[in-house]
């Protein structure tokens, strides 16, 4: 498994020397490759979009299709351009409009929890460190790969950039860590992920879909007080984009249960309606339904247990104590 590890090192680090121009010449070829003659997952990203925009006619349906299908190779070059793409040349692509609302909040002391979403190149989002003042602690939630060489080999990428990546069973002990040190610090959190059933705490009206949504950000943001922003983010052309820090409050404890996670996908969907190709729809989002987990699931207490769980069984009578 080592060798594999260096050997995919070493072929990654190469490609990612050439310019992009011809990275996008690949990824042109992979196009072709995976849509047109593979037909990746286009069973699920034409269900999504046919339900997400009942209102859309066929033409702009395989407009979004083909467009989604096109970014989709765009980011994977684009990742592989990470390795080892200059920092110069990574702001000049991936540039923050108002990092400044970022540096006031750190300054006053108070830590900032970004919203974002599966959208453009998430991945390029990692760079927020060229752009705050020196010195500020920036991290990102990931999902650790089951192979650990290759969980390493993405690490190194993901934080080419001065961002930490902290895994998601992680995040709270980092959040805590931070807290009683009093150094105020920024992380990114992609919170529009399809939940475990157990994890499933509300839904949300999200694409014309009952979405069942993950709302673990939303409890450590409150409880931490961190000021929230929303990452509006846009492709301007292929490889350049811009991203925009919307406010969403710096008072969090004051919303009701829920009431953030609600602002952020309505904040979400209309970032997505404005150029949906470049949503990530081959992920099956809408899997599961609320009419299937009343059905395999109750909520006791706050926490999500299965209908079958043997803790709902009844006890077995127990043996009387005297014999006939």
């Amino acid at each position: 498994m080592k060798i594999q590890y260096y050997i995919v090192l070493a072929v990654w680090y190469v490609f990612s020397l050439l310019p992009l121009k011809v990275h996008y010449v690949f990824s042109d070829l992979i196009f072709w490759l995976l849509y047109k003659v593979v037909g990746y997952r286009k069973k699920v990203v034409r269900t999504n979009l046919t339900t997400s925009f009942p209102e859309k006619s066929e033409e702009e349906l395989r407009r979004i299709e083909r467009g989604f299908y096109h970014f989709l190779c765009d980011y994977l070059v684009e990742t592989v351009k990470l390795m080892t793409m200059s920092r110069e040349e990574m702001k000049r692509r991936m540039v923050f409009k108002n990092p400044e609302v970022l540096d006031e909040a750190v300054a006053s002391g108070q830590s900032v929890a970004l919203y974002l979403g599966h959208l453009c190149n998430w991945e390029w989002v990692s760079s927020i460190p060229l752009w705050v003042k020196p010195n500020t602690w920036c991290g990102q939630i990931y999902h650790p790969l089951e192979n650990k060489d290759f969980d390493r080999l993405f690490l190194k990428i993901r934080e080419r950039m001065d961002a930490h990546c902290i895994a998601m069973q992680d995040t709270l002990r980092e959040v805590v860590k931070h807290h009683r040190e009093k150094e105020p610090i920024i992380i990114g959190y992609i919170s529009d992920q399809k939940p475990h059933w157990v994890n499933i705490h509300h839904w949300v009206d999200f694409l014309n879909h009952d979405t069942p949504v993950l709302t673990g950000t939303e409890r450590i943001v409150k409880k931490m007080n961190h000021a929230i922003f929303y990452l509006d983010i846009h492709r301007v052309r292929r490889g350049y984009y811009e991203a925009e820090f919307k406010l969403i409050t710096k008072e969090p404890q004051k919303l009701a249960d829920f009431e953030l996670t609600d602002i952020y996908f309505r904040m979400l969907e209309d970032n997505i309606r404005r150029a949906p190709e470049f949503w990530l729809w081959s992920h099956d989002r809408w899997k599961r339904t609320r009419e299937e987990f009343n059905e395999r699931f109750m909520v006791v207490d706050g926490k999500v247990i299965a209908k079958d769980h043997p803790d709902n069984k009844p006890a077995p009578p127990k043996k009387p104590w005297y014999k006939f």
